[in-house]
């Protein structure tokens, strides 16, 4: 087994490359946001804007996969998760880089109409694997939450989730909703984005009448 003490990396450089890709793909945008949590931003990062160019996937997944990997160079881990949609790209590529498998969990609702997340297609994991976590975007922690229960329930051994990005400015760790369990979480750029309830009475922007701009998956703007 190889050593599971990660290698020292500079966090400061693969913060200010991770933050330049973002800008040299205009996708770190200035104005008045609409997140999918239903709260607005004045600043907003269109993933996908980035993660349209394979060489920078492979730059950012090769940031990742080194967090992931013990002092003699080998892989702590057996196999990279990530979700739908962007985790899907992180996990194939990260798990190119280090030899492993990379799959995901997919979101399904249930019949009260809540969400979880399910291995599908065949992805399984073993009892045991070492599971590295791996997500795009951090805001809320809920896409992170959700998948903890697809790694414990399957008897694996989570040894850390990274995202691209960590929009809270606070990531340090993530604990499962189930089993109340901690586990080492940390991102390649964190930015503190203050968001605000809608409406003039919470939010500077609204109260400017800035036009409200629904990006993401709607790709629609809010007069």
């Amino acid at each position: 087994m190889s050593d599971p003490r990660p290698i020292p990396a500079s966090r400061d450089r693969d913060a200010a490359r991770t933050e330049a890709l973002f800008r040299d793909a205009g996708a770190f945008r200035d104005g008045h946001f609409l997140l999918k949590s239903g709260r607005h931003a004045d600043r907003y990062l269109e993933k996908f804007q980035v993660l349209q160019h394979p060489p920078a996937v492979v730059e950012l997944c090769g940031m990742i996969a080194a967090r992931a990997r013990g002092a003699d160079g080998q892989p702590v881990v057996d196999a990279v998760i990530g979700p739908t949609t962007g985790g899907v790209l992180l996990a194939f590529e990260v798990g190119r880089q280090l030899g492993v498998r990379g799959f995901f969990a997919e979101e399904v609702k249930e019949a009260d109409g809540r969400a979880r997340r399910e291995l599908r297609r065949g992805f399984r994991i073993e009892p045991g694997e070492r599971i590295l976590l791996v997500d795009d975007i951090l805001t809320t922690g809920g896409s992170l939450l959700a998948m903890l229960p697809v790694v414990e329930e399957a008897g694996g051994e989570l040894v850390r989730a990274v995202v691209i990005a960590d929009r809270s400015g606070g990531l340090t760790e993530v604990v499962s909703p189930g089993t109340g369990r901690r586990y080492p979480a940390e991102a390649l750029w964190t930015l503190d984005v203050p968001t605000w309830e809608a409406g003039a009475a919470t939010c500077p922007a609204c109260a400017a009448g800035i036009p409200l701009d629904a990006p993401g998956s709607t790709g629609t703007t809010r007069g």
